[in-house]
């Protein structure tokens, strides 16, 4: 498919795919490539390797024997088909940076050190009329990782930068998955994007290729701008998130009354997540989407619920700061489950806990429900 005069993607869409990196529920997965046709002709990344095949016949039906092909990212779903290309096109060269040369040497046990070109950050790349920059962008989210600015075409390739799940159509909410996206898999390093975006900074950007979901091509202050919050932890929008577990149910009749109160204060319902039965990564990114976060969850093998457990440490992972926390715990007889999630919330950066928590000891009583109000007050304040 041509995008723009002379760059083909040449990617697959995996419509198959359910779960990606054994964790991330999708419906199907994007693995975009890029080919650039000049006096020389560079390929950029190479796909999943069920795809191999398939990706091969793309470039050939592109009608040229490439020079090049650079590698932005050494993740297996875009490079494990290196070895099969260099079979392909052994005139062809490897165009990438030295760490990049160092994983390409572990997963395939050569570092085709006769036919690479060694590339640092800053240097450049003359294809004919197109002049590409590499930008160093570590730990986005390898340390490896570089992008291409086509400075004739004004275009980033921005390796895993501004992807999404899903396949490449338009997205109607384009920032529903990208935002599960970065903060599943990049959100740990936002320090490390914060740095990339300055660099970006100064260039004229008309257009972002990333490697997988949709070319973006238009309103892109909307796309780096977003990038920009969620890469410095602020929230993105002013509300509420309540993460829970319920074993039998009580737990979960707090939960939609707190949801009810807060309605009545603020006019908006709150998001909602059963961790039990939600895509916990759609939980995670909401936490990092809203303002004030609520957990409920249950004392269990004293200690808290197992999904509960395994959100605040992905929360944590991820470098989770500057939100309003409150907590609804229940226990029949030693409830202990917010001095619990306060201790695997220790470390956090800049988070505020309310005063005004929930204990239900088995069963809602008329003070817990006075306890809601007051928790519903303090966490829209």
């Amino acid at each position: 498919m041509i995008i723009y005069d002379d760059i083909i993607n040449v990617g697959v869409s995996d419509k198959t795919v359910s779960v990606f990196e054994g964790q991330y529920k999708v419906n199907g997965m994007a693995y975009n490539s890029y080919l650039i046709k000049d006096e020389k002709t560079a390929v950029l990344d190479t796909v999943d390797f069920r795809y191999g095949k398939e990706w091969l016949e793309n470039i050939k039906m592109a009608g040229v024997n490439p020079d090049y092909l650079i590698i932005t990212h050494m993740e297996p779903d875009h490079s494990s088909n290196i070895a099969l290309f260099m079979r392909e096109f052994p005139a062809a060269k490897i165009v990438a940076n030295a760490k990049a040369f160092a994983m390409i040497k572990n997963f395939f046990g050569a570092d085709f050190s006769d036919r690479k070109t060694e590339v640092k950050d800053g240097e450049e790349l003359s294809l004919g009329k197109t002049q590409l920059q590499f930008i160093a962008a570590p730990m986005v989210h390898w340390p490896e990782v570089q992008m291409v600015y086509d400075k004739t075409d004004k275009i980033l390739f921005s390796a895993d930068a501004f992807g999404r799940f899903g396949t490449g159509e338009k997205s109607k909410d384009w920032a529903q998955e990208a935002r599960r996206y970065y903060i599943g898999i990049v959100g740990k390093y936002g320090v490390q994007v914060q740095s990339v975006l300055k660099k970006t900074a100064a260039l004229d950007i008309q257009a972002i290729y990333p490697l997988h979901g949709e070319i973006l091509t238009e309103n892109l202050e909307y796309y780096i701008n977003l990038y920009n919050t969620w890469s410095s932890y602020a929230p993105e929008e002013k509300g509420t998130a309540i993460i829970y577990t319920s074993v039998y149910g009580n737990t979960e009749k707090a939960v939609f009354a707190l949801s009810d109160e807060i309605l009545a204060i603020t006019g908006k319902r709150p998001q909602i997540f059963n961790l039990s039965v939600c895509d916990m990564a759609e939980g995670v990114a909401a936490a990092f989407k809203y303002s004030n976060v609520v957990l409920a969850t249950t004392t269990y093998n004293a200690d808290i619920f197992p999904w509960m457990h395994d959100f605040i440490v992905r929360l944590k992972e991820r470098n989770f700061q500057n939100r309003k926390i409150g907590f609804i715990e229940n226990g029949s007889w030693a409830p202990t489950a917010a001095k619990v999630m306060a201790g695997l919330l220790e470390g956090c950066k800049n988070l505020t806990f309310c005063a005004n928590n929930v204990k239900i000891l088995s069963a809602m009583t008329d003070t817990n429900i006075n306890e809601i109000k007051a928790l519903a007050k303090e966490i829209t304040e």
